[in-house]
Order: structure tokens, then C-alpha cells, then sequence
């Protein structure tokens, strides 16, 4: 085949295990259960008769899964081939593929295609759910074929440029923080450039190409879009093209590169050396030693460059980041339309750097372990004395110390926003203290799913799966509470069902190698102590949502710390050793 034989291991291998299946079945379900959830919050229990109404929920429907899907897919994509390409790093397999006869393309395109699969596979499940929404009127053929050639390409471009990271970059967590940025940032050069730019100008036109969101809203909304048919037929054959172009050039600079950037330079660091002279005259080399703490995992975490040496561009990419937020909420202030109805733009734009920051504490939370399994350290750290506490809180410590410019801007932020009295005193400790905790949780979710999972994959894709999931919910329960705002109480089943879902979910990902009952405990609250976090915010609450997201997901915390300090040497195989 031409992607050669790494994907076509991959196309075989995969359907052999029962995860396979229950992935797309468990897709399939969820994408129904938002159906039935949006069908409830729109109508109720009421005896809906009349196409016109059908058809205006049929578009309503198409639009959240539409987007919802766009989202999955583009941030999986970027997820599944940078873990995949990082993995062969950390184990030093991918000297082992470049030692082969395979060319530069078939590891290349092997490698990406083997891991957009499982993205394919979901995007491919999904056409039945979305062709069954046609049957309710208000959505075109066209509409629908468009929207998967455009998750197609999403998909690709995403995977193509993880790629190209994923091969420059040496450290596991490097790459998913380079990964998740870039695409952060392209798309909000793009969102820029639109506000700035003439909407009838030719940069206007070339930004809202290369944007997969703003195509998809053309797909969604036909008659605004300019490219609508004489017939009203929409057409996204120009995104398309230019997002499949784009992610063409990525892998082609990843192939042509490829063994210019592997095997590094820098596989083996020669540690410093002086040079001093002896009482016989002659020059001696003695090796440099640094003194070590007593707590060495710690010790190693801060003073060394155990995940590169380039991580301080990863944290000035997110000060530029945050220094566009701080100058929109300086141009906009408090003013200006809601968005979802709930928030202004500049707290929706401090949302998403919250969002972002704790993305990327979940990714260095996870690599911390991962790149032990990957490197055969922790197998070392098994043989020595270090106790449980010593290397958990070590890990813990480390990540919060290599983290705490992502942590102290959205609290500085948030400092700011009380001083120039666009949130009270009181409003900024809470939201500060609510975001220090989610901080705990993503630290922790990240060491916990690191020692659950053997392969480094799974382990970077259910800690960061399950940090994104949760917003996602967050965000689509957030717009079916604005669009039953009158009839709330009516429509409470219709929640339940979609809260129990995500309950159970999350308890298979939090009990997946440790059950215990304060985690099942854990998983099953959370989303219920989310729900009302969210409907106490809509009413004008504050304390209520900051005990809520304290006591949920502080317990949370606790519920996987305790086990991970208390059970660490019986989850790794060995015994613990006191010291004297």
C-alpha cells in the first residue's frame, strides 16, 4: 500500500481488540443522547406535529453536532498522531524505522494515517446519525456531504501538523504543548484577521478559507454563505481545497525532513567537565557533579532539563496568548453582545485561556510518567528506596514548579480584571481559588492515568480526552440551559439522561486500573456537582459555584492522590522499602 506497512499493520491490528467497537458504538450513542437531549429541551414532552417545527429542530440538531464533531475530530487528530509519533521517540523505536529500508513517505504517512484511523473510523459511524437528522427536514444532501469532507480535511491538517512536530521534537510533552498552541494560535491569527480586515476584502475571503470553523458555519447557515448554488446548494469546495493543500505542504516538509531531524544530536548529553592541573604538571578533565537533593525525583523535575531544553518558547507562546486576551478585555471592556448569552467576550476569552492552561498542565502532568515508562527509568526507580510519597509529591511538585508561569498568568488576569472593577473583590477570590483547584485536578487526572496505563498513548489520550470532554459537556450543556431558560423545570430529564452519560464515562476512566469506591463515588458526582455549578452561575451565583467546583473536584483530587501515595508500590509490583 502506499502509506506502506506500518499503517496496514495498524488496519489489521486494530479491529482485533474490543475497544475498537465499543468506541464507535459508544460515539454512535453519544451522538444520540445529544439528539434526545436537544429533542426534550426544545419540545418537551409536547406532541410536535407540524414539518415546520421539525425542521427548525433539525437544523438546531445539525449545527451542535455539527460543530461538536468538527471540534472531536481536531483535537483528536492533533492528540492520537502527536502521542503516536512522540511514543516512538521516547522508546527509541523510531531509530529502529529509520535503520529500515522504508522510505521517508512510508513512515511519514504510515504514522499518520495509522493514527487518524480511529478518527476516520468515528467520522465514518457518524454518517448514519447525521443522514436520520435529514429525515427531520431544513438540512440539504449537500450540507451533510460537506460537512464530512471538511472533518476529512480537519482531520488531516490537524494530523499533519502534529506530525511535523511530533518528528522535530525530541520530549513527549514538548510536542502535545507545541501541537495544542500552534492550532490555538492559527486559529486565533485567522479570527484576528477577520475582525481587522474589510469584509468584502480579498484577505477576508483567503482567512475565512483557511478557517475550518468559519467554514463549517457557511455549511450550517447556506443562504449567508457566499458560496451558495443558484439552487441554494452550499458549497465548502474552496476550504476544503485550501485546508487539504495546507496539511499537503506539512507532511511534505515532514517527509523531505525527516532523517535531517532523526535520529537528534542530542541523544547523549556529555556531562561538564573542568579542567585542572595536577601537582605534576599535567592537565586532568574531572567530571562536573551536581550536588542532589534529598529528595532526588523532585531534585530532577526542577534542576534539570528533563523535557528540553526549548520549553521556555512553550511558555512565552502562551504569554503572547494571554497578553491578546489582556488587550481585548482592554479594547472591549464589559461592552459588546453576549456570547452563548452568558458571558462577555472578554470573559470568554479568559475562559479559553483557563481552558488551554490546563490542558497543558494535564499534558506535563501525564508525560511525567510516561516518559519514565518510555524511557525504562521507572523501572530503575522500582529497584531503589524512594518511597511512594517521595515520588508522587515529587512528580506532583515538579509539574506545579515547571507549570507556574501557565498557572500564574489566569490567576494575574484575574487580579487585574477585580482591579479595573470589572469583577468584584470577592468574585476575583473565587474564580482564582476555583481555578487553583481545577489546577490540582489536572495535575493529578495526569499522574493518575500515567500509572493506570501501560501504553504512553492511552495514557495521554484518556488524561487529555477526559480534560476535554469535560469542557465540551460544560459547553453544550451550557447552551441547552440558555435555550430552556424559561421552561427549566420541565426539561430536568432530558439533563439527567446526558449527565448520567458522562457519569459513567467518567467513572470507567477514573476506575480504569484502581477501582475504588471514592472514585466511582467521585465520577458519578462530578457531573451532577458540575450541572449545578453551572445552573447557580446562570441565576447570578458565585459562592455556590466556587463551594460546588471546590468540594467536587478538590475530592476528586483527593479520591486519586490518596490511592496513588497509599497503593503505589502494590500497583507497580514491588515492596516498599522504610528508610532507617
Amino acid at each position: 500500500m502506499f502509506a506502506g506497512p506500518i499503517f496496514s499493520r495498524e488496519a489489521l491490528t486494530q479491529p482485533r481488540q474490543l475497544r475498537h467497537y465499543l468506541v464507535r458504538s459508544g460515539y454512535v450513542g453519544l451522538l444520540f443522547i445529544l439528539i434526545w437531549t436537544a429533542g426534550q429541551t426544545t419540545f418537551g414532552y409536547q406532541d410536535v406535529r407540524g414539518t415546520g417545527a421539525m425542521a427548525s429542530f433539525g437544523t438546531l440538531t445539525f449545527q451542535i453536532l455539527g460543530f461538536v464533531q468538527l471540534t472531536l475530530v481536531l483535537f483528536f487528530s492533533l492528540l492520537f498522531t502527536a502521542g503516536s509519533i512522540a511514543q516512538e521517540k521516547d522508546r527509541q523505536t523510531l531509530i529502529l524505522l529509520l535503520m529500515t529500508d522504508l522510505s521517508n513517505h512510508e513512515i511519514v504517512l504510515g504514522k499518520l494515517f495509522a493514527s487518524l484511523l480511529q478518527v476516520g473510523t468515528l467520522i465514518l459511524v457518524s454518517v448514519p446519525v447525521f443522514v436520520f437528522l435529514q429525515f427531520l427536514g431544513g438540512i440539504a444532501t449537500s450540507q451533510i456531504l460537506w460537512l464530512f469532507a471538511l472533518c476529512v480535511v480537519t482531520a488531516a491538517l490537524s494530523g499533519s501538523w502534529a506530525a511535523l512536530v511530533a518528528f522535530k521534537r525530541e520530549k513527549t510533552f514538548q510536542t502535545l504543548a507545541t501541537s495544542v498552541l500552534g492550532v490555538v494560535v492559527y486559529i486565533g491569527v485567522l479570527e484576528a484577521v477577520l475582525v481587522v480586515a474589510s469584509p468584502q476584502s480579498v484577505l477576508t475571503a483567503a482567512t475565512t478559507m483557511l478557517s475550518p470553523f468559519r467554514a463549517i458555519a457557511g455549511i450550517m447557515s447556506p443562504l449567508a454563505s457566499p458560496e451558495v448554488g443558484p439552487a441554494g446548494s452550499v458549497s465548502a469546495m474552496n476550504s476544503v481545497l485550501a485546508l487539504g493543500i495546507l496539511a499537503f505542504v506539512m507532511a511534505g516538509v515532514s517527509i523531505n525532513r525527516l532523517r535531517v531531524w532523526n535520529p537528534s544530536r542530542a541523544v547523549f548529553i556529555k556531562p561538564e567537565e573542568t579542567k585542572q592541573k595536577a601537582d605534576d604538571g599535567a592537565t586532568r578533565s574531572i567530571v562536573r557533579h551536581r550536588r542532589i537533593w534529598s529528595n532526588p525525583v523532585i531534585w530532577r523535575e526542577i534542576m534539570t532539563r528533563a523535557y528540553g531544553r526549548r520549553i521556555i518558547f512553550i511558555k512565552l507562546a502562551f504569554l503572547v496568548i494571554a497578553a491578546f486576551v489582556f488587550s481585548q478585555s482592554i479594547m472591549r471592556g464589559g461592552s459588546g453582545e453576549l456570547v452563548l448569552g452568558m458571558l462577555t467576550g472578554p470573559a470568554f476569552a479568559f475562559l479559553g485561556l483557563v481552558i488551554l492552561s490546563l490542558l497543558l498542565i494535564n499534558a506535563q502532568a501525564v508525560t511525567a510518567i510516561t516518559s519514565e515508562r518510555d524511557g525504562k527509568t521507572l523501572d530503575l526507580l522500582i529497584a531503589t528506596d524512594i518511597t511512594s510519597k517521595e515520588f508522587v509529591y515529587g512528580k506532583l511538585g515538579g509539574v506545579l514548579f515547571n507549570t507556574k508561569e501557565l498557572i500564574l498568568i489566569p490567576v494575574l488576569l484575574g487580579l487585574w480584571f477585580s482591579a479595573e472593577g470589572a469583577i468584584s473583590n470577592e468574585d476575583a477570590v473565587y474564580v482564582c481559588g476555583s481555578y487553583l483547584v481545577l489546577v490540582g485536578f489536572a495535575s493529578m487526572l495526569g499522574l493518575h492515568s500515567g500509572f493506570g496505563y501501560a501504553s504512553s498513548r492511552r495514557a495521554i489520550a484518556n488524561s487529555m480526552g477526559t480534560i476535554f470532554f469535560l469542557f465540551i459537556g460544560i459547553f453544550i450543556l451550557m447552551i441547552l440551559l440558555v435555550e430552556t431558560r424559561d421552561s427549566f423545570a420541565s426539561q430536568f430529564q432530558a439533563f439527567l439522561i446526558f449527565i448520567l452519560a458522562g457519569g459513567l464515562a467518567l467513572v470507567q476512566s477514573l476506575t480504569h486500573h484502581n477501582p475504588s469506591q471514592a472514585l466511582r463515588l467521585s465520577g458519578f458526582a462530578l457531573p451532577f456537582i458540575t450541572f449545578y455549578a453551572l445552573t447557580t452561575f446562570l441565576l447570578g451565583g458565585t459562592l455556590g459555584v466556587c463551594l460546588a467546583v471546590t468540594v467536587a473536584y478538590g475530592f476528586t483530587t483527593l479520591a486519586m492522590l490518596i490511592p496513588a501515595v497509599s497503593e503505589f508500590d502494590v500497583a507497580l509490583g514491588r515492596s516498599t522499602v522504610d528508610k532507617g
